[in-house]
């Protein structure tokens, strides 16, 4: 969700350096922008700070410690008034209620950038060729030779204690491979296990990059997910996507694709017949 806001930072001439979590090196592999992990102890993150020497910093963070960690670093950086941290920035930039995610980031960007600037209806992430090839030898190697319907039915953590996660996969899966339709799903890390559970009968592949699974994404005749991060992803990719709500807040964490279709909402998951008529109406598109 933060894509469109680098973007704008990227075609205004900055020069970008992204430090984060090691997986973002993968998922940024199409773009020139160097990525620096920021790994173990929060010296060692003050460190790896310390050896990107940039000009200033922006903090698409909310946290304190992302901002006394720049603060230790030595770099001016510039983030939402959030956690306490105002007086750790070169420059807190107010919370505006109501923002989208994407909104929320992009509005960080223009503090750079200034002016105003319409946010692109249909952000996408770009693939790179070495992952795309991976994506086809891992479905070809399962037997996957023709169009596919990908289910993502693992959301981590709790939301307000609630579970994340829709209960329907399992039933969804069935029907669909009865009625012939090809099923396959890409676990995340240490996540194999629990989709199998969920997912009898479907063709999961072995877990891969994070790229790697963006462009099995991008394949994808249909992809069902709930409010996670292969949802976003599936979104970011252009594919057509089913977005399952039940306890997070479609206002600001729904897909920013005009691709994508929402089911229910922050308070009530959908009841199953509503998810298999949207499913349905897809794959019939």
């Amino acid at each position: 969700m933060a894509l469109p806001a680098l973007d704008l930072l990227a075609a205004d001439g900055f020069a970008l350096t992204l430090a984060g979590r090691s997986w973002a090196n993968d998922l940024c592999s199409a773009y020139t922008w160097p990525v620096v992990s920021l790994n173990g102890t929060r010296m060692d993150r003050i460190r790896a700070l310390r050896d990107i020497k940039p000009s200033m910093g922006l903090l698409l963070t909310n946290s304190f410690g992302s901002a006394l960690e720049f603060r230790l670093a030595g770099i001016s950086a510039i983030g939402y008034a959030r956690d306490g941290r105002s007086w750790l920035l070169r420059g807190a930039v107010k919370v505006e209620p109501g923002d989208h995610m994407v909104e929320y980031y992009r509005r960080l960007a223009t503090v750079l950038v200034g002016g105003s600037h319409e946010l692109p209806r249909e952000p996408r992430l770009r693939i790179d060729e070495a992952a795309a090839l991976r994506a086809e030898e891992v479905l070809a190697t399962h037997g996957v030779h023709t169009e596919y319907v990908v289910l993502c039915p693992v959301a981590v953590g709790f939301h307000r204690g609630k579970v994340k996660a829709w209960d329907g996969f399992t039933r969804l899966a069935g029907e669909l491979l009865a009625a012939g339709t090809t099923v396959v799903a890409m676990p995340g890390p240490n996540e194999t296990k629990a989709v199998r559970d969920v997912l009898p009968g479907v063709t999961v592949l072995p877990e891969a990059s994070v790229a790697t699974f963006a462009a099995v994404l991008a394949g994808a005749r249909l992809v069902v997910a709930n409010d996670s991060g292969p949802g976003h992803l599936a979104a970011a990719v252009g594919a057509r996507l089913i977005s399952v709500f039940g306890v997070t807040e479609p206002e600001k964490t729904r897909p920013w694709s005009a691709r994508a279709t929402l089911i229910g909402a922050c308070d009530r998951w959908p009841p199953y017949a509503e998810v298999r008529s949207a499913v349905d109406a897809a794959l019939a598109s």
